[in-house]
C-alpha cells in the first residue's frame, strides 16, 4: 500500500490532522491493519468498490463515509485498484465543521455520508486538497461549548489522569462529561484516557532504545503491571508489546 499525507490550510491545522490517500500495491492483495487513533475520519472511495473491515463492509466507488471514533483495530483489504482519499479530523474536532449529535452511534462504524453533508467527489477528483480547503473553510465555525481544552490536557499527560481529577480541575461532573465527550467524540471521557496512554506507550515500546523492560514501560505509563499493559495493547492492535 502506498499511503501519503497532505497538511490541509494552516486556518484548519487545529482541526483536520490530514488529508491521505491510500492506493493499492500493483504487486496484488494486501490486508492493511489500521490502529484507533481516537480521531474521526470521512473517506472516498475514487476507486472501484472495495472490502473493508475484515471484509465485512462494501466501500462502494464514488461514495463518502463517515468513519466512528474507533477503539479496536480493524484490516482492510487493499487491492492493486485501490484508491481511498480521508479526511482525518483531530479528536473532537468533527463538530466544528457538522451537527451530528449521534457520534456514540457510529463508534467503531462506518456508515455512507449523506451527499448534502459531503464535499463533491468530482471537484475532489479534479483540485484534489485545494478544493477541500476551500470546502471545510467555508464550514468552519465553533461549537458553544467545546472540549478541546480538556483533550489537549489528557493529550499533554499521555492519558495519566482520571476522569475525577479532570471534573475537578475543570469545574464540572463527571456525568458532564461523558454527555460531552459522546457528543463530540462518540466515545466517554474514560475510553478515551485509555486510548491516549496506550499511543504513548506504543510509541515508547516502538522507540525503546534504552532495552527499558515491560514493566518499568508499565510503570511509567501509568499501568499496574506487565500484564495490565499487556492487555491493553492488545485490545487495541491485536497483537502482543513483544511484536512491536
Amino acid at each position: 500500500m502506498k499511503y501519503t499525507e497532505f497538511k490541509p490550510h494552516p486556518t484548519l491545522r487545529p482541526y483536520i490532522d490530514a488529508y491521505w490517500t491510500a492506493t493499492g500495491d500493483a504487486a496484488g492483495l494486501k490486508m492493511e491493519k489500521i490502529l484507533p487513533d481516537a480521531c474521526i475520519d470521512i473517506i472516498f472511495n475514487l476507486g472501484p468498490d472495495c472490502q473493508t473491515e475484515s471484509n465485512t463492509f462494501l466501500l462502494k466507488s464514488e461514495q463518502a463515509y463517515l468513519v466512528g471514533t474507533m477503539i479496536r483495530f480493524k484490516e482492510t483489504l487493499m487491492q492493486p485498484e485501490t484508491n481511498l482519499l480521508g479526511i482525518r479530523f483531530k479528536p473532537a474536532a468533527f463538530n466544528v465543521f457538522y451537527e451530528y449529535p449521534s457520534l456514540h452511534k457510529i463508534t467503531d462504524q462506518t456508515t455512507e455520508l449523506e451527499k448534502t453533508l459531503s464535499p463533491d467527489v468530482e471537484s475532489i477528483i479534479k483540485y484534489s486538497a485545494a478544493y477541500l480547503d476551500h470546502f471545510f473553510l467555508g464550514k468552519l465555525s465553533q461549537p458553544k461549548r467545546s472540549i478541546f481544552a480538556i483533550v489537549a490536557d489528557i493529550q499533554k499527560n499521555n492519558g495519566r489522569t482520571s476522569v475525577n481529577n479532570l471534573a475537578e480541575k475543570y469545574f464540572t461532573t463527571t456525568r458532564q462529561l461523558e454527555r460531552a465527550f459522546n457528543q463530540q467524540m462518540g466515545i466517554s471521557p474514560k475510553e478515551f484516557i485509555s486510548l491516549v496512554r496506550y499511543q504513548s506507550t506504543l510509541h515508547k515500546i516502538r522507540q525503546n532504545t534504552t532495552n527499558k523492560s515491560l514493566l518499568e514501560i508499565a510503570f511509567e505509563c501509568g499501568y499496574y503491571d506487565h500484564s495490565h499493559l499487556t492487555n491493553e495493547i492488545k485490545k487495541y492492535t491485536g497483537a502482543a508489546p513483544s511484536q512491536f
